[in-house]
């Protein structure tokens, strides 16, 4: 029988996000396809460093050791390379140790439409294309930023931390903020305290961690999630109805109004943290790994 991926915590990364290719990726750009073609096979036996997205990788496959021997994580590699030139990435995954037997090389073509094939949860890349029509195309999707924290210590718990607007929830409210100020976002959030903030693109993934949590009744369980929102009060109230209404537990709340995330952030330690919003991501990534979800494109949605 063909294996289920729809009962698994499905994460797809692209090569670049999983491994180190800076230098590759400049090749192809100032000298074409045939000169990475050709390096890469010239260089199939060099290991290649490990890239923004490893240590989120590497965490999310060590949940297959806390169960018993019940696999509840899959990684899948996808990559516009073609099967040629991945040999690399899979000699490199091999040297790491990494549990990963699932690719998708599309030779140049886009990743986006194989993402429900894979019963993808989470899709992470360094291209702003692909991660743009992941999100479109309805799927957790996020822009990893370049810069790895310790991608080989020994992992035993994961962490992983989230802003909420635009990305645990819908946009719905960022919108009003960003339209209409702060004043107006306020008096909409406080009229709609009792009404659950509608899903967004990171919803379903923070359920599937939440439902894998509740497999372990005493602590330490080998997940743990953080909200991370420039909310406040009173608007952190829908916040907080919300995560009852949707049954998921959220280990830890920080509702800043307005103050640094980073020092936050760098206390709690996420393998990753996700926001949709440049200036804290940009912020967020000189102390913890660190993507930007996109925003959905308005005639997507």
């Amino acid at each position: 029988m063909p294996i289920d991926l729809s009962q698994y915590l499905v994460i797809g990364i692209s090569s670049r996000a999983l491994f180190d290719l800076t230098a590759e990726d400049a090749l192809f750009r100032e000298e074409g396809l045939a000169a990475f073609e050709r390096y890469q096979l010239d260089h199939e036996r060099d290991v290649l460093k490990p890239g923004a997205g490893f240590p989120l990788v590497k965490a999310i496959l060590s949940l297959n050791r806390h169960l018993d021997g019940k696999r509840r994580a899959e990684v899948v590699v996808m990559s516009r390379n073609s099967a040629e030139t991945s040999l690399r990435i899979f000699n490199s995954v091999k040297h790491y140790g990494l549990d990963i037997t699932r690719a998708a090389l599309t030779g140049g073509a886009a990743l986006a439409p194989y993402l429900a094939a894979f019963n993808v949860s989470l899709f992470l890349s360094l291209d702003e294309v692909d991660a743009q029509a992941a999100i479109n195309s309805g799927f957790a999707a996020a822009l990893v930023y370049d810069r790895p924290k310790n991608p080989l210590e020994e992992i035993t718990q994961i962490r992983i931390a989230f802003d909420g607007d635009a990305v645990l929830f819908s946009d719905e409210s960022e919108r009003i903020y960003q339209q209409h100020g702060i004043e107006a976002f306020t008096k909409h959030e406080e009229e709609n305290a009792r009404k659950p903030l509608a899903d967004g693109p990171f919803a379903k993934f923070l359920r599937m961690l939440s439902e894998i949590q509740s497999q372990f009744p005493t602590d330490p369980k080998p997940i743990r999630t953080a909200l991370v929102t420039a909310r406040c009060g009173p608007t952190h109230e829908r916040v907080i109805r919300t995560l009852a209404a949707w049954k998921v537990n959220i280990d830890e709340a920080f509702f800043l109004g307005g103050a640094a995330k980073a020092p936050i952030l760098q206390a709690f330690g996420p393998h990753m943290f996700f926001d949709d919003q440049h200036g804290h991501c940009e912020a967020a990534s000189k102390v913890v790994a660190t993507s930007r979800v996109p925003w959905r494109n308005k005639q997507e949605q």
